[in-house]
């Protein structure tokens, strides 16, 4: 059960706008360093592209090796990945194995005709017959056990001290743990005892074998087990893994890592987390892994390798480095934008592009830089809001409709996509892009909002504010509630009449959410100009139209409704995740400019009611927005989507339903119409990444991996909690 916290009598202080002034109480979470997992893919050198991966190891000195058709490899500044040529003397050879030394580290090869190192001042070089041993390893006693076909040996030092007679078996695999040689085969677990091989375990379909202290793990075609030492079983075998068919095993500090032809995870006390292609790898079949002294995992393919690197970071320097990572690589005319990689193997090839949705997506990113000024008064802060005003501002003189605002603008000659909804505008060296939906409305008087609540200090500021939703509100009024397109038709999605709105059953969400977004945008209206008409019309609207029973409709009732048309033409779903977005962040709007308290406490109702079916999302964004306005929250779901927010927000390519580790919620469009997937949510860094819009718990995403977000999806949670004292 999620710790679900409800401090409405903080709201006073919380709600307050401005900076952390005197009286405010102290924040529920302190921002502590955290550990998080970070993807570092190597690249290999170019002149020996093409090399096949075998296998790789960590020495002592945290150097990276990896066993190749070309020889041996090694880690060079900047990740690259090349041959190891700094022994002269072993350049040009290609060992059979590689392997690393139990405690010490240290490196040793075995080649077709002898072992050695490079330690010990290169004095071990044991020497054999050739062809004989493809596998060997070193205990912590300097005993080197080496494995061929049909035979096997020790060593100590280079002076061999005898022949071992294997037994009449397969083996996968030789490991060395507390200072004893194991061998696997599929049905059985050999140890060296007093140099003979002993069979401690039988067992089936073994594939993989990790010594872990006084404990064996035993990896199989499905699941894993556990023995003691003696290899009697003291865990019983689970599957319930994301793929249960395991190549390779490693355990280290109770967390055992998995490789598998479907990705790699790990598994410890806090659960599982899992590692596919393509944020995490290049590809998915990893063939073997290794763990640095810090506990980073390497996970190597046939063609790449890969580290997951533990970062310790704070939420703080994550929100740092996407603020200018967006204003480096995400701003056009001031709009935060999506970008494209016009080749997604080429970070070079970057480009940003308009979207139906500039004016919503950019208020995340506005509205950011709000609650960031509101903490920490920064000039830069304010700077970055006005900015980004200024497109608002265009959006409705760029064209001759007066109020309107357009969705996007983009120089003659270059837009990109939706030819359609563009026309010319009144300057013949831009376009403008029409058809402007209820997504930009809501992206609208949540920019006004908070840009009033937090930036406009002055006169002066604040008439330009009222002056931009005055015309936006003046033209809705005027046409009737509806948004004019330049051939004087209302858009597909701008529309606010109440003969439109009450067309919709009250079991679908368009109904409560059009008269949610109509009631908050004439409340701020006429708050920021004084205008009777805005107040006026609001009550009108719900009292005569019953916008307010509409917005009163719980959420328990919403449904999927088959058979809805309007004015003949069915205009697509009932209700998707993009009216969750809309409807929390105009609740914001709606709750801090209500007319009065009787008001204001309805609207308490209506959030929470919202609230209570959002949870299982988990998403930070909706929690704030309800704490900052009802004043309940989901603490630990805020703290554990920052934290799992990955500051790499490129939009790989992404499969999880292949899983076997998670619990599948039936296809239920009645019971389940907001298509909640599994019984918990995965965490982001292994689900698609995306906006706020969409459903949390896809699974998939089989898209090319070209886009990549600009990171304001973080940053708006981020800055609200700290303006709202949850987060420090």
């Amino acid at each position: 059960m999620k710790k679900i916290i409800v401090i409405a009598l903080l709201l006073p202080f919380l709600l307050a706008c401005g900076s952390t002034g005197n009286g405010r109480p102290d924040a529920l979470v302190k921002d502590e360093p955290y550990i998080t997992p970070v993807s570092v893919k190597y690249t290999v050198s170019p002149k020996w592209d093409g090399a096949e991966l075998k296998k790789v190891v960590i020495n002592g000195d945290n150097s990276l090796f990896i066993l190749t058709d070309k020889g041996v490899f090694r880690d060079f500044p900047g990740e690259v990945i090349a041959k190891d040529l700094m022994y002269s003397s072993l350049a040009d050879k290609i060992p059979v194995d590689i392997t690393i030394q139990e405690e010490t580290g240290y490196l040793y090869y075995l080649y077709a005709d002898r072992f050695l190192t490079n330690r010990h001042a290169g004095k071990i070089c044991g020497q054999f017959p050739e062809n004989q041993y493809t596998r060997l390893a070193v205990n912590k006693s300097d005993e080197v056990l080496l494995l061929g076909d049909k035979a096997s040996a020790l060593y100590h030092g280079d002076d061999k001290l005898l022949d071992i007679e294997l037994p009449d078996d397969h083996f996968i695999d030789l490991q060395v743990g507390t200072g004893k040689f194991y061998l696997l085969s599929p049905t059985s677990v050999y140890r060296l005892d007093n140099h003979q091989w002993s069979k401690i375990h039988e067992g089936d379909g073994l594939t993989a074998m990790a010594i872990a202290e006084e404990r064996i793990v035993l990896g199989t075609a499905d699941g894993y087990y556990e023995t003691d030492e003696k290899g009697s079983v003291v865990l019983e075998k689970s599957n319930r893994l994301p793929v249960p068919g395991i190549k390779k095993l490693l355990s280290v500090n109770g967390r055992h890592w998995f490789a598998t032809d479907f990705g790699a995870y790990y598994k410890d006390r806090e659960g599982i987390r899992y590692f596919t292609a393509d944020r995490w790898l290049d590809q998915n079949n990893v063939i073997d892994m290794t763990l640095d002294q810090l506990g980073n995992a390497y996970l190597l393919t046939p063609t790449g390798l890969n580290k997951i690197h533990f970062k310790k970071e704070t939420l703080a320097e994550k929100a740092t480095y996407l603020q200018e990572n967006l204003r480096k690589y995400h701003l056009r005319f001031g709009f935060s934008a999506e970008a494209r990689l016009l080749d997604p193997e080429d970070p070079t090839t970057i480009r940003l592009e308009d979207s139906d949705n500039d004016g919503l997506w950019t208020s995340f990113y506005l509205g950011s830089q709000a609650f960031r000024y509101a903490v920490t008064k920064e000039e830069a802060a304010k700077q970055y809001v006005w900015e980004s005003f200024e497109p608002y501002e265009r959006l409705i003189v760029i064209h001759p409709i007066t109020g309107f605002s357009g969705r996007s603008f983009e120089r003659t000659g270059y837009i990109a996509n939706d030819i359609v909804a563009w026309r010319p505008a009144i300057d013949p060296d831009w376009w403008w892009k029409g058809t402007t939906s209820t997504d930009e409305f809501v992206g609208y008087i949540f920019v006004a909002s908070v840009i009033d609540q937090f930036i406009a200090e002055n006169p002066e500021e604040k008439q330009r504010v009222a002056d931009y939703i005055d015309a936006i509100v003046t033209h809705i009024i005027t046409n009737d509630y509806y948004f004019i397109d330049y051939d004087g038709q209302p858009t597909l999605w701008g529309r606010w009449n109440p003969d439109y709105v009450n067309s919709y059953a009250d079991t679908q969400f368009d109904r409560k959410l059009n008269s949610t977004l109509t009631i908050a945008g004439l409340q701020l209206a006429y708050k920021l100009t004084g205008k009777e008409i805005y107040k006026t019309e609001a009550y009108r609207m719900m009292e005569e139209h019953g916008y307010l029973k509409n917005m009163q409709v719980s959420m328990k009732n919403i449904r999927f409704t088959p058979g809805f048309k309007h004015q003949g033409i069915t205009l697509g779903e009932d209700w998707n995740h993009s009216d969750d977005e809309m409807a929390f962040l105009t609740y914001w709007v709606l709750y801090h400019y209500a007319f009065d308290d009787t008001l204001r406490e309805e609207y308490r109702k209506i959030i929470n009611d919202h609230w209570e079916i959002e949870k299982p999302e988990r998403n930070a964004l909706w929690n704030l927005l309800t704490y900052g306005t009802s004043g309940e929250i989901d603490l630990e779901s805020v703290v554990w989507y920052l934290r799992e927010f990955p500051a790499d927000t490129r939009r790989y390519m992404v499969q999880n339903s292949h899983r076997k580790d998670i619990e599948f919620l039936p296809k239920d469009s009645i019971n389940n119409f907001r298509e909640q997937s599994t019984r918990e949510l995965l965490p982001k860094g292994e689900r698609p990444m995306n906006r706020h819009n969409t459903n949390e718990f896809q699974l998939d995403n089989n898209r090319k991996s070209d886009r990549i977000l600009a990171g304001d999806e973080y940053l708006l949670p981020y800055w609200m909690a700290r303006y709202l004292r949850v987060l420090e």
